[in-house]
């Protein structure tokens, strides 16, 4: 007799119940893959913020400029391996509901410092000969059928241009960029010079300025002493890490890490007390199987094993399955239109399943695959 059989034999007894079981905890995880993905893609991608990266923004807040003099300074501090800036300049493409998030940048000091943006070498070479030219990401251009070549008009609401109509900018597509899971490819990047040529506020200002360090071990460091070259100056400055400052923009809609983390161990706090009180019955219903098996020749440990994997089998099957289905849900990319462009169920949260699912089937058999392991054979075959 193999125990895989018999395992499967067992769980089919009541089909019923055990259907509704493995849908409850099919379900909660899920939505435990759901606010996996959620926590991921409310941090904007802390976790995966490049350790040598830091990021300058002016001391008052994050609409106040910085002026881009500051740029040549802070290159000359040791340490800095590669500065660049961006901008964002506020817009909307046809219609409100079409959100595309502008960023004016220095092409060639931008996309050295996001090395994971992949644009082929002819369409950087197009977007540097175009002062209009700009390049989308892949999500961005397949979502709104853009194709390189295109122009595209935008409407400026907080920047808007000293020419034409006054309101709108007309940009060029010269490349479209894309990256391996968790970039953020839903950006509109265009060139910095032709905003700062053109716009009738702030000129020659940056919106915040990007620092490449040598040593990531040292950036608190280096981000101190960059601070002091603006300190009592007209616009003083605050450098931290990348990930830091992500996590403060994250840390606005609330502790989603928190959040995340409460409601995921309400879940499965309750499918664990559904999946025990299912294992507690199904045990109790066959007390004189369970003695017949020892009766002839199961010992107390196998008895035991056999329950824990009959409870472990149902829960992973049921906990990959609902983690199935969540990662399913990343396939078609961000469905939030670019509010929230790392939109992924990581790795690690898929491994976490996995073992919280075993957990929970080990947890849930535990009580009765040891009450059942030690009751003696006479009393088994007597309660049957």
């Amino acid at each position: 007799m193999k125990f895989l059989p018999l395992t499967f034999r067992n769980m089919l007894r009541r089909p019923i119940r055990t259907v509704l079981v493995f849908l409850a905890t099919t379900i909660a995880f899920l939505l435990f893959g759901v606010l996996m993905i959620l926590k991921t893609a409310f941090g904007m991608g802390v976790e995966i913020a490049g350790a040598d990266r830091l990021m300058m923004l002016n001391k008052m807040g994050f609409i106040a400029p910085i002026p881009v003099s500051y740029i040549e300074k802070i290159r000359a501090v040791p340490g800095v391996k590669l500065v660049t800036h961006a901008s964002w300049m506020g817009g909307i493409y046809q219609k409100e509901s079409n959100n595309v998030f502008q960023f004016a940048v220095d092409p060639e000091s931008y996309m050295a410092m996001y090395p994971e943006f992949k644009l082929p070498p002819d369409q950087m070479k197009a977007w540097l000969s175009d002062k209009q030219g700009f390049i989308a990401g892949k999500d961005l251009a397949d979502r709104l059928g853009w194709k390189i070549g295109d122009k595209i008009p935008i409407q400026g609401t907080f920047n808007r241009p000293r020419g034409g109509d006054g309101k709108t900018w007309e940009f060029n597509l010269a490349g479209i960029y894309d990256g391996e899971q968790g970039v953020d490819k839903t950006q509109f990047l265009f060139r910095w010079d032709y905003l700062d040529e053109n716009r009738t506020l702030a000129r020659g200002n940056v919106g915040w300025v990007l620092i490449k360090v040598d040593e990531p071990a040292r950036a608190g460091e280096t981000a101190k002493t960059i601070d002091k070259l603006f300190e009592n100056s007209s616009n003083e400055t605050k450098t931290d890490t990348e990930a830091a400052m992500a996590q403060s923009f994250a840390n606005q809609v609330g502790n989603i890490g928190a959040i995340v983390t409460g409601i995921s161990a309400v879940v499965l706090i309750m499918v664990l007390l559904i999946a025990a009180s299912q294992m507690s019955l199904a045990v109790r219903e066959r007390t004189n199987e369970i003695g017949a098996l020892k009766a002839i020749g199961f010992g107390d440990t196998q008895v035991l094993v056999l329950i824990l994997v009959e409870s472990m089998a149902l829960s992973l099957l049921a906990g990959g399955l609902g983690l199935g289905i969540a990662w399913l849900l990343t396939l078609g990319g961000d469905p939030t239109g670019g509010i929230m462009p790392i939109w992924m169920l990581r790795p690690e949260y898929v491994a976490l399943g996995f073992g919280l699912a075993a957990l929970v089937g080990l947890i849930a058999g535990a009580l009765p695959a040891v009450g059942a392991s030690r009751l003696p054979i006479s009393v088994a075959l007597r309660r049957g």
